[in-house]
């Protein structure tokens, strides 16, 4: 189940991309409203960059591990976990979630304790503050 939310999660980023690439062809288009800083879209940042940036750009750091994202949150905490590659089941090596309006994030977990740690830290900080691209 949490693949196929995965997959209807990239799919609706697609056409959300999709539809801003189209507005910005417009002339005279009014300014960009400001980004949300509410949990969810917070969250959503931060998962399509450690997806692209970790995980889809085949870096090594991140090799053995897995994206595991729970966005759709019951408790108002989306979250992404990073688990084993092998053992997708098992603890979660690290958490990222979020709460409120403005969001405020949390992250832990043994894997932030290991050198990757403080890279991990400074892009999700990047990524929920709006940023893009990959380290």
């Amino acid at each position: 189940m949490r693949g196929t939310a995965f997959i209807r999660f990239l799919a609706t980023a697609g056409v959300v991309a999709t539809l801003a690439l189209a507005t910005g062809c417009q002339s005279a288009s009014p300014p960009a409203p400001a980004q949300s800083t509410a949990a969810l879209p917070t969250m959503e940042r931060v998962a399509l960059g450690a997806n692209a940036c970790w995980f889809k750009s085949g870096d090594a750091a991140f090799k053995p591990y897995r994206l595991a994202p729970e966005l759709n949150s019951f408790s108002g905490r989306p979250r992404i976990l990073l688990v084993k590659r092998n053992s997708p089941e098992s603890r979660p090596l690290a958490v990222v979630q979020a709460e409120g309006h403005p969001a405020r994030l949390q992250a832990f977990g043994p894997l932030f304790n290991e050198p990757v740690g403080a890279r991990m830290a400074s892009d999700v900080k990047r990524w929920a503050a709006g940023g893009t691209g990959c380290r």
